[in-house]
């Protein structure tokens, strides 16, 4: 059923979002470089090459008491600019825990960083657009 609002802008009681659930996400790319060392001789992941790639993590929960919102965006942008800051233009291989960077393990090194500051973190999608190749790490919340 539908709600009607007599003044959009005024009638905001009847859009209330108290006990819902939400998911907001956010963004961001980067570029970086790896290569994959445990390769045979021959294989072009061996090689050292680079990638753009588009960062994506997800808040889950309900809107938080005298706030509208489950999460403040710029709280999302800025923490999750900062962890692409920490990958773009590097060797991703030479990153503590990154040894070995496949997209499994970025999204796991990504999700360590975001958590203690993002605690309602339940998702972290990381994509190699050109590539339309997408991994996608799921927390509980």
């Amino acid at each position: 059923m539908a709600t009607e609002l007599t003044n959009p802008q005024t009638d905001r009681a009847a859009l209330s979002p108290s006990g819902e659930v939400f998911e907001i996400s956010k963004a961001v790319t980067f570029e970086a470089a790896h290569f994959m060392g445990g390769k045979p001789e021959g294989h072009p992941y061996r090689n050292l090459h680079g990638h753009s790639f588009r960062l994506e993590a997800s808040v889950k929960g309900r809107v938080k008491p005298g706030e509208e919102w489950v999460e403040d965006f710029s709280l999302l942008t800025r923490e999750l600019a900062a962890v692409a800051e920490k990958l773009d233009h590097r060797l991703l291989n030479e990153i503590d825990g990154l040894s070995v960077p496949t997209l499994e393990r970025i999204c796991l090194w990504v999700a360590r960083e975001l958590k203690a500051v993002l605690p309602g973190l339940t998702r972290v999608s990381l994509s190699r657009p050109s590539l339309n190749e997408n991994c996608t790490l799921e927390l509980g919340s």
